[in-house]
């Protein structure tokens, strides 16, 4: 080979490693652009699907990925342990996540026993009056319903009074075979009763448990059956699923008194409590007409209380997987939880008999999303 063919591959090879490098660099680029240099509308749509814990996460990447993060980051609030008192009006919020108590003087509602919470209301009835009424403790707002005689009868509304889809349902026990339902709305005259007959046995009474899920009202009753109410058919039915079995201990003395119900995730969720024993998670799975045993919460912390049962989802310095009960102990610094993960209570030694509890001493509140504090 000549010296001017060498002389020409060897350019040839230089410019084909150059070429061959330029490429590369540009195709690093590229990728470093797909990361790095997403259009921000499309980082914070990706940021508002996380959980808590991976906005936390998605915000160490880059600087505009921390700023996508943050602006679309919602920190869920654990809901306030309310206490009524026996006289007086100085009521106290205890804040689990904080383990602080609030005391705050709330004289409107001098006299009035608490039904349920729900979407930061209350719904109290004055026994003396019949005055039934919700109030907002957050922003002292009040909204009147008809007068109604509430006296052994659980109640549950679907959603704030300020909505206009707020129906407020009550179940009562006229005879082994047919209950009373009595719903209401603000704004209305009166409350409207119809008589159900009920399918399956169906005992009613003010140890019932009731939650507002998927449009509908699930009532469980005191010997563990599940009645549902559609408001808008305004039909009454009792589901053909038989109570949780739970071991025989569960069946001692107020064992009805000692069970909590919620949803989650369209879900329904009763707690089995006994004195001498853990608490169990049921799941209704209504596809197989069955309760599941709960191992696990998939991450979520039910706050229960007798009236009214909360779940939530990634709450800061909440234990998740757990279930807070409506006591505090050591002087306000800690909520009495139960790890399903851990299999015991927290504190240790601190296993309850729920159902001797006062029922209409505490209930779980949830605070609105812009709550900065009582004044």
């Amino acid at each position: 080979m000549t010296v001017r063919k060498r002389k020409l591959k060897l350019l040839s090879e230089t410019a084909s490693t150059g070429t061959g490098r330029a490429r590369f660099r540009k195709n690093e680029n590229l990728e470093l652009q797909t990361w790095s240099e997403l259009p921000i509308e499309l980082v914070e749509i990706i940021a508002s699907r996380l959980s808590l814990e991976d906005n936390i996460r998605a915000s160490a990447v880059c600087k505009r990925w921390h700023s996508a993060a943050i602006s679309m980051r919602v920190v869920n609030r654990a809901p306030l342990l309310m206490y009524f008192p026996k006289f007086g009006s100085l009521f106290e919020f205890y804040d689990p996540s904080q383990r602080k108590i609030h005391f705050v003087e709330i004289p409107q509602l001098i006299g009035s026993r608490v039904c349920y919470t729900k979407d930061g209301w209350l719904l109290l009835y004055r026994p003396k009056t019949f005055r039934v009424f919700f109030f907002n403790p957050f922003t002292q707002e009040v909204v009147k319903l008809p007068r109604f005689e509430l006296n052994y009868q659980i109640v549950a509304f679907s959603s704030a009074p300020t909505s206009t889809s707020c129906m407020v349902f009550t179940i009562k026990h006229v005879n082994p075979t047919v209950v009373a339902i009595s719903t209401c709305h603000p704004g209305a005259e009166q409350w409207t009763t119809v008589q159900y007959q009920n399918r399956l046995p169906f005992v009613s009474s003010i140890w019932n448990k009731l939650v507002f899920c998927n449009d509908l009202f699930y009532c469980q009753s005191l010997t563990g059956w599940v009645g549902v109410f559609n408001p808008h058919e305004r039909t009454w039915s009792v589901l053909s699923v038989p109570p949780p079995k739970c071991p025989e201990k569960f069946f001692a003395k107020s064992w009805w008194k000692g069970k909590f119900m919620t949803e989650k995730d369209g879900d329904i969720l009763v707690i089995y409590t006994c004195s001498t024993e853990n608490p169990i998670a049921f799941k209704l799975d209504q596809r197989n007409m069955a309760w599941e045993e709960l191992k696990i919460l998939d991450g979520a912390t039910v706050f229960a209380s007798f009236l009214t049962t909360h779940t939530n989802i990634d709450l800061p310095a909440i234990k998740r997987n757990s279930i807070y009960f409506s006591k505090v102990r050591f002087y306000g610094r800690q909520c009495i939880s139960y790890s399903l993960v851990d299999g015991r209570y927290h504190p240790r030694n601190e296993c309850h008999d729920w159902g001797e509890q006062d029922p209409f001493k505490t209930i779980w509140i949830e605070p609105p999303e812009d709550f900065s504090g009582f004044n």
